[in-house]
C-alpha cells in the first residue's frame, strides 16, 4: 500500500446559472453537467415536484408570492452543497437577499440575451405565466428593465446571443475556474 501525504481535494463548488427566462440556462446547464460530469439540477423542477404542481399552477392558484417562497426553500435546504450544476428559475434571485444566498451556494454566472433572442426562445410556450402579455415584447424588456440590476449582482455576466452552445461551455469553464481559484485564495 503506498501512503501519500497528499490532503483530499475539497469538493468543487456549485455552478449555478441565473438570468431571464430564455437565457439558455438548462441548455447550458444540462450540457456543462454532461461534459463535467456532475448532477444537473433544475430548481423549477425541484418547485414543481415540492409543490406538487407546475410552475403556472403555483402562479395560477397560489401566486407569485408563494413561487419565490418556494424556490426559497429551495435554495436554502434542496441543493447540493458541492459538485453540481444548477439552472435557476428566471425570477429566483430577484427578491431581496436571494443574489446573496445564490452566491453562498457556489459560483454565480448570469446569462444575458437581446429581447429580440428572448422573443425567439420563449415564443408560444405557455409555460411562462409572466409571458402573459398582449404586447409580448413591451412585457420582456419590462422585466429586463427591472430585473437587470438584481442580475447584475447575482453574478458574473455572460452574454449568450451569437454564440453556440460549445462556445458558452467553454466560456462559462473559463469563468467558473477563474472563480473557483478566485474563492479558493480567500480561504
Amino acid at each position: 500500500m503506498v501512503m501519500t501525504s497528499e490532503a483530499p481535494r475539497p469538493p468543487s463548488p456549485n455552478l449555478l446559472l441565473a438570468g431571464f427566462m430564455g437565457t439558455g440556462k438548462s441548455a447550458l446547464g444540462r450540457q456543462l453537467a454532461k461534459r463535467w460530469r456532475r448532477p444537473f439540477v433544475d430548481t423549477d423542477e425541484v418547485v414543481e415536484r415540492l409543490a406538487g404542481l407546475t410552475i403556472p399552477e403555483i402562479f395560477e392558484k397560489h401566486g407569485e408570492a408563494r413561487l419565490r417562497e418556494l424556490e426559497r426553500e429551495v435554495v436554502t435546504g434542496r441543493l447540493p452543497a458541492s459538485g453540481a450544476v444548477i439552472a435557476c428559475g428566471g425570477g429566483l434571485v430577484i427578491p431581496e437577499g436571494m443574489a446573496e444566498l445564490v452566491r453562498s451556494k457556489g459560483v454565480v454566472v448570469c446569462l444575458f440575451a437581446s429581447v429580440e433572442t428572448i422573443l425567439r426562445r420563449t415564443a408560444g410556450n405557455s409555460r411562462r405565466p409572466l409571458l402573459k402579455a398582449e404586447d409580448l415584447e413591451t412585457r420582456i424588456r419590462q422585466l429586463m428593465r427591472d430585473r437587470e440590476q438584481a442580475y447584475l449582482r447575482a453574478g458574473v455576466a455572460v452574454y449568450t446571443d451569437g454564440r453556440s452552445l460549445q462556445q458558452l461551455c467553454d466560456i462559462v469553464t473559463r469563468v467558473y475556474d477563474r472563480e473557483v481559484r478566485t474563492l479558493m485564495g480567500r480561504r
